[in-house]
């Protein structure tokens, strides 16, 4: 085993010869064997290394190791540390009782309950190497140097203590001592201040605060805690202090005064600021899905907390790309920012150079442009040469710097996804301290988290911009003349959070003066709800054009729906990839159609799944309409049942989606009575009733699409209706004829004569030949001329082209070229075959 006495010289730094000395330093291994000795242990004990290398540490003790010996006992080897008197033999025999402080040494030469280890100037040799030990180390009993009185010492660091702020008070609270940090944080000597009190020193409610806590530990004698963050006379810039307040007492327990301790937390204290704001920008910054909001929110967070005044700033490109440009911007590229949001700590902004809203360009070399450039926040004095030659070349600007006195500046970029958005540009003027490194990492946490808010306001934006746009294009842009009903329409999209829906309404006019009101709404939001809405509405328009009755229609677009549903089920299994497992949400609708006769004044009306609609009757009274609720549209399977009923003249029907009367501050029943209190106010014309209503009716903030539809009834004039019942015989065509041209020339409508005698001829013809009584011709008289005949027989005639020399089969084409449209509708006991055909009065004799 080698084992070498080391030199003092090569222990650690503090410890000269004559120091080491002093302190007896000794290692034994783990089997009990010395391994190492110093010139203090040889002082202490009189063994040279050579004769103590190599020997058992037992051999030192003056007695038996008992339960507080060193080694062998196995508790001791367990501890990291030990300490003790022990009773050792000087070589000349007498005995020492030393002080023994003990420290066990893992294999990397570390000292258990130390960090690092320090060196002890005895090293080991090589064999120890891997092995457990213990260091022993004992002051040698009078072999140290001369010092002074220990209380001189002990005040002499009380008082010199550079780092602790210590102030005595007497029992009357007025100053009596401070330590040198003390005096330097209050700006006065001891003798300036002996006799004054805290509050006489500082003009400060932190100062009323401490004298309140002295109280009380005079009072009490226990320990108070305080904390406070203040700007002290002796400092340039405000420091947070962690104050201890403990009673002073003499051994007779009589009370002297009470002491202060004052540690300066400065720096935990602006880490902990740090951290709270960095806390409350996740629960402040992004709350909206709307970029203005979005980008205010951060300006708020970091103002006062961060910097007195605060601009967020977004590329001027960003308004007419559909994308985002990516990556930093590359050097002399021109940089155009459009002023989104700024904060301040006074009101009204006064710094702000630019608008909101106004677009500024930057020069290279500014801030803002070395930002976005390099992709990396910037700090800068406002003294620096790329602050000073910026603003050199803007007098607006220099003269705000100079009239508020702004010093210190960072530009921060926003950058989210690989994609470059603007940058956040942060300045101090009223709090005197520049920035920091630490607050260029905290803005740049807060420009992180406010770049992917407004990133995803910015997709979102687009999105939503896209969705409404072809919304709006799937909706009627003007809805169409007809006589039947005088009609006025209202789409509302929902806000930002909820997205557009696919809400739609439409007025559809159909044969026999009659009109269709339909009014749904698509399951979800977004362009799926918007591209599913234009479906439905076409189907219902190619539906609603072969005339069929309102439940037949709901049935057939129940299927349609329920089709697409599944469409869409395999559309996502096939790109469940490609979409990331997004999906694009259930295909389902409700629906409300009904179907105005102004010659009857009747309605026929089915739902399915949708809310029942309001009908106000000429004397104000409002009532919903028991329309059958039939399900949703997509279920399929179920049944749907249509309600008809007679509508006086000037009845007024409104249709509705469900975001009008459903929110999720009131319920169902509380929407429905608003809404029949705002149909019963009176109104000037529909469109005010339709702008009353939904002031009336929606919450402030709607959360779905509303569609309102609201109609009034008109009943067309008994004198522009004729019609006659025609005997099923072949001589009865002329009796048709006869009685149409009277008609006609009673409507002053002569110019319509050959026409409508083919047409009459024609109809009839078929009716009598292919089809079974009874059978009817009516002529109505409304914008058009409509000329009809119905029979018993469901069979539908088809229009086909004639060969040369076929006798028959050119009646109907003919109808289709001299009229404007021709078609047929079934009925309850059977069907009708309509033409239209425009017409001009008779000019006056």
């Amino acid at each position: 085993m080698e084992r070498r006495a080391v030199d003092d010289q090569e222990s650690s730094p503090g410890h000269d010869a004559a120091g080491g000395a002093l302190t007896a330093r000794a290692t034994v291994d783990e089997q009990g064997v010395v391994t190492g000795w110093n010139a203090g242990a040889e002082r202490l004990l009189g063994y040279s290394p050579a004769q103590i290398l190599g020997r058992p540490a037992a051999s030192l003790l003056a007695e038996e190791p008992g339960a507080g010996g060193l080694h062998p006992l196995p508790p001791l080897l367990e501890l990291p540390r030990w300490h003790g008197t022990l009773a050792l033999r000087h070589r000349d025999g007498h005995r020492v009782e030393a002080m023994v402080l003990a420290h066990r040494r893992t294999p990397d030469g570390a000292l258990g309950g130390a960090s690092g280890g320090a060196s002890d100037g005895v090293r080991a040799g090589a064999s120890d190497g891997g092995t457990h030990g213990w260091l022993l180390v004992s002051a040698v009993a009078g072999a140290a140097r001369p010092l002074t009185d220990d209380d001189t010492l002990v005040r002499r660091g009380f008082l010199d203590s550079p780092c602790c702020s210590t102030s005595v008070y007497d029992t009357d609270l007025r100053f009596r001592r401070s330590t040198q940090s003390g005096r330097g944080v209050l700006g006065m000597s001891d003798e300036d201040l002996r006799g004054l009190r805290l509050t006489d020193v500082l003009d400060d409610p932190v100062a009323e605060k401490v004298e309140r806590a002295m109280r009380l530990v005079l009072e009490t004698g226990g320990t108070q805690y305080v904390e406070n963050h203040a700007l002290a006379p002796g400092e340039a810039r405000d420091h947070a202090w962690s104050v201890h307040l403990y009673r002073l007492e003499d051994p007779d327990g009589r009370v002297l005064g009470v002491a202060t301790t004052g540690h300066d937390m400065t720096e935990q204290y602006w880490a902990r600021k740090r951290l709270q704001l960095i806390a409350e920008a996740g629960t402040r910054i992004g709350s909206t899905l709307d970029v203005t909001r979005t980008a205010q929110e951060l300006a708020n967070v970091a103002v006062p907390e961060l910097a007195d005044f605060v601009s967020v700033d977004l590329l001027a490109s960003l308004d007419d790309l559909p994308e985002q440009p990516p990556g930093p911007l590359r050097a002399g590229d021109s940089l155009a920012l459009r002023r989104i949001a700024h904060q301040s700590v006074f009101p009204d902004i006064p710094e702000a150079v630019v608008a909101l809203g106004e677009v500024d360009t930057y020069p290279e070399g500014s801030p803002p442009t070395e930002s976005l450039r390099t992709g990396r926040a910037v700090l800068h004095r406002v003294d620096e040469a790329a602050i000073s030659d910026w603003v050199a070349e803007d007098p607006l600007r220099s003269a705000r710097i100079r009239e508020f006195g702004f010093h210190s500046v960072m530009a921060v970029p926003l950058s989210a996804r690989g994609a470059t958005l603007g940058v956040v540009a942060l300045a101090r003027h009223r709090r005197p301290d520049p920035f920091q490194r630490d607050d260029l990492v905290l803005a740049e946490e807060l420009a992180a988290r406010a770049a992917v808010c407004i990133d995803n306001a910015l997709r979102y934006t687009r999105e939503r911009g896209t969705a409404v746009t072809l919304q709006r294009s799937l909706l009627p842009q003007s809805l169409p003349e007809q006589s039947a009903v005088e009609v006025a329409s209202r789409y509302l999209p929902a806000g930002a959070r909820a997205g557009v829906g696919g809400d739609w309404f439409d007025v559809i006019p159909l044969s026999g003066a009659r009109v269709a009101l339909v009014v749904g709404d698509v399951v979800g939001h977004g362009i799926h709800a918007s591209a599913t809405m234009g479906r439905l509405r076409t189907a219902v328009r190619t539906l609603a054009d072969i005339d069929l009755p309102p439940d037949e229609l709901l049935t057939h677009l129940d299927d349609l729906v329920g089709r697409l549903a599944t469409e869409t089920e395999r559309a996502e299994g096939a790109e469940w990839s490609a979409a990331e497992g997004e999906s694009q949400g259930d295909v389902g609708a409700t629906c409300l159609y009904a179907v105005y006769d102004p010659v009857s004044r009747r309605c026929t009306l089915a739902r399915a799944g949708h809310p029942p609609p309001a009908v106000v009757s000429p004397d104000g009274t409002v009532e919903l309409l028991d329309v059958p609720a039939g399900p949703p549209l997509g279920l399929g399977g179920l049944p749907f049942e249509s309600l008809d009923t007679e509508l006086p003249e000037g009845s007024l029907l409104a249709l509705y989606t469900d975001g009008l009367i459903e929110s999720r501050d009131s319920d169902l029943d509380e929407g429905t009575s608003r809404l029949r209190r705002a149909l019963a106010a009176p109104a000037v014309s529909l469109e005010a009733l339709c702008d009353s209503v939904l002031g009336a009716v929606l919450p402030q903030r709607p959360t779905d699409d509303v569609a309102l539809l609201v109609a009034r009834t008109r009943a067309l004039d008994t004198g522009r209706v004729a019609a006659w019942d025609i005997d099923p015989d072949p001589a009865a065509v002329g009796e048709a004829r006869k009685n149409a041209l009277g008609r006609l020339a009673a409507w002053g409508l002569s110019d319509a004569a050959f026409v409508t005698e083919l047409v009459v001829s024609e109809l009839v013809t078929n009716a009598i030949r292919h089809a079974a009584p009874p059978i009817q011709l009516r002529l109505i008289h409304d914008r058009t001329l409509i000329c009809e005949v119905s029979d018993a027989s469901s069979t539908a005639p088809h229009m086909r082209r004639a060969r040369t020399y076929d006798e028959g089969g050119r009646g109907l084409l003919l109808v289709a070229q001299l009229t404007q449209r021709w078609g047929t509708r079934p009925t309850s006991t059977g069907k009708t075959i309509w033409a239209e055909q425009s017409v001009d009065p008779d000019p006056d004799p």
